[in-house]
């Protein structure tokens, strides 16, 4: 017979595990609010009135291939199926943010080899996508932008 005094823990801990995943089952660790800040910083400056622009929308620029990749993320009571499902996700500050969590649950890993999966190995993975993420972003304009972007995002946030 299980003692009342271990039932509790356990059932409390059980419950605060799945209250803290419960967005989609799965914790992404370093992935903070000052990291998704950062992350939308790179993307487009944080600019909430960012609508679309050559298939890529919202405050991280977000394209339709990512939003599939990222499990099909939609507004409530949206249909994913629905043609603009994603552009008006993506348009979303809140919304858009689930994508980046979907997307960074299926790619997140340790892009520099550094040992530790953090904000710079997520934007890493959205600067190139999520099987190319060790590629260096200094190799291109736009990789050089989010580079500085992202360092600029830093300061501000160590300040």
């Amino acid at each position: 017979m299980t003692t009342p005094s271990l039932v509790t823990p356990a059932c409390v801990l059980a419950t605060l595990l799945l209250w803290t995943t419960a967005s989609s089952g799965v914790f992404i660790s370093n992935l903070s609010e000052a990291c998704y800040r950062c992350l939308c910083y790179v993307s487009t400056e944080c600019n909430t009135a960012h609508g679309c622009t050559g298939g890529y929308c919202g405050p991280f620029n977000i394209s339709r291939v990512y939003w599939s990749d990222a499990g099909r993320v939609t507004l409530l009571d949206d249909d994913p199926q629905r043609n603009h499902a994603w552009e008006d996700c993506a348009r979303n500050y809140i919304c858009a943010k689930r994508i980046v969590e979907g997307y960074l649950q299926k790619y997140g890993k340790d892009c520099n080899s550094d040992g530790v999966t953090d904000c710079f190995d997520f934007m890493m993975i959205n600067g190139n996508g999520g099987n190319g993420c060790t590629a260096p972003l200094s190799k291109t304009e736009n990789g050089r932008r989010w580079l500085r972007r992202y360092q600029d995002c830093q300061l501000v946030i160590k300040a």
